[in-house]
């Protein structure tokens, strides 16, 4: 790897483009070449997940939205696919419909270093161009994985939410960069489009904070629409703010550490494989992903306790993150409230806890129905429960060797009659160094489960075997990445929504 030390540069310095972050990241994304067969596995199992969350949020109203914007735009010629649809539509928009269906039950994979990121989330912009333009599945698994390779940089390198940024300026980037190696594009084409879709994709860390709405769905696939604009314009031979990250009212000097901003990215050499697609990782659990070794501790604890009722109050003793985003660290009420919107719910890990040790499971749909949100003997649990930052915790969350990386935590439970409980759990059991690591078999049986009801079995079976084979696809098989479901029931359901501009 080669260190690439950004940091704020005056305009009179007039910083070569080759010297520029936004350059350098756009030449690993145009020197994508014979890709790794580890991370072409790994590619398939993210395309895999991706489709097992998509389809399970197809009726939830923020992807009903974002998919009756979407068939709006249809199109006559070449276009993309939209999941519960068989419309074809202007790329763009087959991204925003579909980056929202992905993101809608934050359930999709993750990685945390430095900031945060739901890599996954590049996958739908890629998909959505590779159809319009004709690719082949070798075609969109380079993108892809290019993809990957800067999002993760990124993430390692350079973080935003200590600055109340939200991580989707670093997805429009990887986005854009994973677009590049697609379509084989020039490295200055590259380089302009990735400095326009930062421009545009950055915004405050709000969409994560109090009463969270549906904008939290919609986020990154703004981003991934705002990058494929951004490479239209780019191809076009139009230009932009440069440099982003580096200029004396750019990026960094603005919006990060200011004017003394001095950061470290990781990226490969020429000829280095792309491999950073396999330290990112999936969700077992429908929730925050610093709540997934939660949730598996409390079912693991769940025989120890003895009746609920018993419990004087729990203590989770976890990193700064965990404490400060979805503990009582962060000072939100709304975290504690019955009411609360899903969106707020997977952001509260007293109430995932409290949930899941009353059941000793996690549903995606059930372990948040406001009936279950409202039980009297739940909401009582849930307020005995809070979070504190342990030091030992953050140090293992940001630890640089990700086989001794944490984001779990340890539980304290007192009962009425003064005994202790205790108990901790680094990594989630999916994880990939945790007690049951996620392969294929596991995202297959994800597919299944996420999918039962909505897609047959004859046509679960046809899509796992066109996703086993995603690298041989042609450039007509790529339509067949969108599981079989029944649109008439689909397009029934939408037809009850509120209308808009389009």
């Amino acid at each position: 790897m080669i260190e690439h030390h950004v940091r704020v540069h005056p305009s009179a310095d007039r910083l070569s483009r080759e010297d520029q972050l936004a350059w350098k990241l756009a030449a690993v994304a145009t020197g994508t070449g014979d890709l790794d067969a580890d991370s072409t596995a790994m590619a398939v199992n993210r395309v895999i997940d991706n489709a097992s969350v998509a389809v399970a949020s197809l009726l939830r109203r923020p992807v009903a939205v974002a998919r009756a914007q979407a068939t709006a735009h249809r199109t006559a010629t070449a276009g993309a696919s939209v999941f519960g649809t068989s419309a074809r539509v202007s790329p763009e928009w087959a991204a925003w419909a579909n980056g929202t269906a992905v993101r809608e039950l934050d359930f999709h994979d993750t990685y945390l270093a430095a900031d945060y990121s739901h890599p996954g989330d590049n996958i739908p912009p890629v998909l959505a161009v590779a159809q319009h333009t004709g690719r082949t599945g070798a075609d969109l698994l380079r993108g892809v994985i290019a993809a990957y390779e800067v999002h993760v940089a990124l993430v390692k390198g350079i973080c935003l939410h200590e600055h109340r940024i939200d991580h989707v300026a670093h997805l429009s980037a990887a986005t854009t960069c994973g677009l590049g190696a697609l379509l084989r594009l020039p490295t200055e084409t590259v380089y302009q489009a990735i400095q326009q879709a930062v421009h545009t994709t950055t915004a405050t860390r709000q969409s994560r904070k109090g009463e969270i709405s549906s904008w939290k769905a919609y986020a990154p696939a703004f981003a991934g629409k705002a990058a494929i604009e951004a490479v239209d314009r780019a191809m076009r031979g139009e230009t932009s703010p440069s440099p982003i990250y580096e200029g004396e009212d750019g990026f960094l000097a603005w919006m990060l550490n200011g004017p003394e901003s001095d950061y470290t990215v990781l990226l490969p050499e020429p000829g280095e494989p792309r491999r950073a697609i396999l330290d990112t990782y999936t969700k077992e659990h429908s929730a925050e992903y610093q709540a997934q070794a939660i949730i598996d501790l409390a079912r693991r604890l769940r025989d120890k306790t003895g009746p609920l009722e018993n419990v004087r109050s729990v203590v989770l003793h976890t990193s700064h993150h965990t404490h400060h985003v979805i503990g009582s660290g962060a000072n939100d009420p709304q975290k504690y409230e019955p009411t609360a919107s899903r969106e707020t719910l997977d952001h509260s890990v007293p109430y995932i806890f409290a949930v899941a040790l009353e059941d000793g499971a996690w549903h995606h749909e059930r372990s948040y129905a406001p009936e279950r949100a409202r039980r009297p003997e739940t909401v009582e649990l849930w307020r005995k429960i809070t979070t504190v930052e342990d030091p030992v915790w953050t140090r293992r969350y940001h630890d640089p060797d990700p086989d001794r990386r944490a984001f779990g935590g340890r539980a304290v439970i007192t009962l009425h009659d003064g005994s202790v409980i205790e108990d901790e759990l680094a990594v989630a059991d999916a994880h990939p160094a945790g007690a049951r690591p996620f392969d294929r078999t596991a995202y297959a049986g994800k597919f299944r489960t996420l999918t039962e009801g909505i897609v047959t079995p004859a046509a679960q079976d046809a899509f796992l075997d066109v996703a086993e084979h995603l690298a041989d696809l042609s450039t007509d098989d790529l339509g067949r990445l969108f599981p079989g479901v029944d649109t008439e029931a689909v397009a029934a359901h939408d037809a009850s929504l509120p209308k808009g501009l389009f």
